[in-house]
């Protein structure tokens, strides 16, 4: 298979999706001669830096190939590390094409409007000589796992609130609520649900040591910046959004209030389960989400936005429509890939039904064997042993827990029947050094509520 010039090889090729260009597949093709050094740096907040040395080819025969990798590298780095700097270095060209792509007016648009949001400053790209590259400056940080006192874990999902009161490790009481965070306007609305919440699981308990927070977003500190939970929130009440769990804990107690991604805290439940480190989550539902805990049961820092990173370098592949670049995680690794998919294998889908409805459909097929709803999941579990081979290089992955409603029933084990074989015929090596499974019965009764009540260390 060519692309760019480069000859890489597949053995499974998605039957519904012939044209998938899987990234890292291409790219360890690609950097095979490639022989010119280049770094690429990404800065955060707090004087973080992330660097990243790799080769290019730097003949005019490969200018495409090279741009196509860098680029694609680069908004890799930014979904997955976060950024509002990026430095290019050891080629101004390829420096000053990005800075025009990733701008207000450029291609990457959205990229650059996100992260603006996030870290309110420009995203910038900067050309520096290869010796000027910065030095890497991470910051892992312990997560979690504290279950001494009482503790209230709260997970704020897109349609259902859920709360548990823990007490030195044993959950006592737990519930789940009904809310429609997603279409309101005014923060109140959230502000006075999730106290309501904090005080029904303070109620089960002789007093309140600590809070603990799981919720989709991304945060600086405890701040949401940027959240699917407050869509409808108008940017001129976000104040009101940033400081909606410390206010909200602050109602309860002065005790201290911990926030942290949901799919990070999806990792730290299977790391507290099994009591292991070097474990990336992955949760196909709505969209995909990630979270990641280190060999040390840490998190990095980073955003580990993987649904709006590359997967698949095929020009003519799916547009995400929120940000409207190609070949990304979200529509390979949810039920939007599910609803790709399926008329592709001679499913039709009633278009009446929500998106959540037209995945149940397929899954009802596949319970019965369908033959049709066979492909589509084996063709997910392709994506996905080929993307482990991406993810494997920027994540120091020893097990990846895959969970979700994609994953229920016969649809999840043919995912996981598919990436296993991908991996074991192409990648043996991966295939022996990343367990890749669902998420085991202890991991489920612990949950994202539970795990959320130990991220707070009490005070002394």
């Amino acid at each position: 298979m060519h692309y760019l010039g480069v000859t890489y090889d597949m053995k499974h090729v998605p039957e519904l999706d012939p044209g998938f260009i899987p990234f890292g597949v291409w790219a360890d093709a690609y950097r095979k001669g490639a022989e010119k050094p280049l770094a690429i740096a990404v800065e955060r907040d707090k004087g973080h830096v992330s660097v990243r040395r790799t080769c290019i080819h730097g003949t005019p025969d490969m200018a495409e190939a090279d741009y196509r990798y860098v680029e694609r590298y680069v908004k890799f780095l930014l979904w997955s590390i976060g950024g509002f700097r990026v430095y290019i270095c050891g080629n101004d060209p390829i420096a000053a094409r990005l800075a025009k792509e990733y701008a207000a007016d450029g291609a990457r648009a959205f990229d650059f409007d996100f992260f603006h949001k996030l870290y309110k400053r420009d995203l910038e790209v900067i050309a520096l000589p290869l010796d000027k590259c910065p030095e890497p400056n991470e910051a892992p940080v312990p997560i979690g796992g504290h279950m001494d006192g009482c503790r209230i874990g709260f997970d704020a999902g897109g349609s259902d609130r859920k709360v548990s009161a823990v007490m030195d490790g044993k959950c006592v009481y737990s519930e789940e609520v009904v809310w429609h965070p997603k279409t309101q306007a005014d923060p109140t609305y959230h502000y006075n649900e999730i106290v309501e919440a904090f005080r029904t699981a303070a109620s089960k308990m002789p007093r309140v040591d600590a809070i603990g927070v799981s919720s989709a977003g991304t945060f600086i500190g405890n701040a949401p910046m940027i959240a699917s939970l407050f869509i409808k929130v108008p940017r001129s009440r976000w104040n009101e959004v940033e400081t909606i769990y410390d206010r909200a804990g602050a109602a309860i107690g002065d005790v201290p209030v911990v926030v942290a991604n949901d799919g990070d805290v999806t990792a730290l439940a299977g790391a507290m389960s099994m009591d292991v480190g070097s474990i990336m989550g992955i949760a196909m539902g709505t969209s995909e989400a990630v979270g990641y805990v280190d060999a040390d049961k840490n998190v990095l820092g980073w955003i580990s936005e993987l649904a709006f990173a590359p997967v698949d370098l095929n020009e003519e592949a799916m547009a995400d429509e929120w940000s409207t670049d190609q070949g990304v995680g979200c529509k390979y690794f949810s039920q939007d890939a599910v609803i790709k998919l399926a008329p592709r294998a001679g499913i039709e889908l009633d278009e009446n039904l929500t998106p959540a409805e037209k995945l149940k459909v397929v899954q009802g097929l596949m319970d019965q064997d369908d033959p049709r709803a066979q492909k589509v999941f084996a063709d997910i579990g392709k994506y996905l042993g080929y993307t482990v081979v991406e993810y494997s290089h920027f994540y120091d992955i020893h097990y990846l827990m895959v969970l979700g409603r994609v994953m229920s029933g016969k649809g999840g084990e043919a995912i996981l029947a598919n990436c296993q074989q991908v991996l074991n015929d192409e990648y043996p090596e991966l295939a022996k050094a990343i367990r890749v499974m669902l998420p085991d019965e202890k991991t489920r009764r612990v949950g994202q509520s539970v795990a959320a009540a130990s991220l707070p260390e009490l005070r002394k």
